[in-house]
């Protein structure tokens, strides 16, 4: 985090409320798609870092249709946060992600499924003058691509395989 992960003192309070509250709204706004709240939450030239998929989008407008291409395919979006850990920089939500898979992904799954998948991620947030200056996500997609019904094909031969189910 910019100028190191500083942990909060007492007289901080004020501080880790405003990043508490930045990363609760920027998790609410990824459920509802709610593009408004994301430009207000993030800088004109801010960052976010989606290490799943090894993309890098910059801009308030990138960062827009990040959001919103979730919901191109995904229905009764859905992030439960649990802990959030705050310092006098920033902030991580720790999440669980559920949706129904209703609309195709892209050239990778052309077909609706139906199907419910869920898995569980985290996102950190820099702050600076209370808004994000740069996000990132780490999540594992290798439970969603399983409870799709996909296959992962190892070196040597192996497969691990989904069922379509959780």
């Amino acid at each position: 985090m910019a100028g190191g992960c500083l942990p909060i003192t007492p007289g901080d309070d004020q501080e880790a409320l405003r990043a508490e509250l930045a990363i609760r709204t920027l998790m609410a706004a990824w459920e509802s798609a709610d593009a408004a709240a994301i430009e207000e939450l993030f800088w004109p030239d801010a960052i976010y870092d989606d290490y799943p998929n090894q993309h890098t989008h910059q801009g308030a407008q990138e960062i827009v249709e990040y959001v919103m291409a979730l919901h191109a395919w995904a229905d009764d979006v859905y992030f439960n946060v649990g802990d959030v850990h705050v310092t006098r920089t920033g902030a991580v939500a720790e999440w669980i992600f559920s949706a129904v898979q209703a609309r195709p992904m892209g050239a990778d799954l052309t077909l609706a499924t139906g199907l419910e998948v869920i898995s569980n991620g985290v996102t950190i947030v820099e702050l600076d003058r209370g808004r994000i200056r740069r996000a990132a996500d780490y999540m594992d997609t290798r439970p969603i691509m399983l409870q799709l019904g996909g296959k992962i094909e190892m070196p040597g031969g192996g497969t691990v395989e989904g069922d379509g189910r959780r």
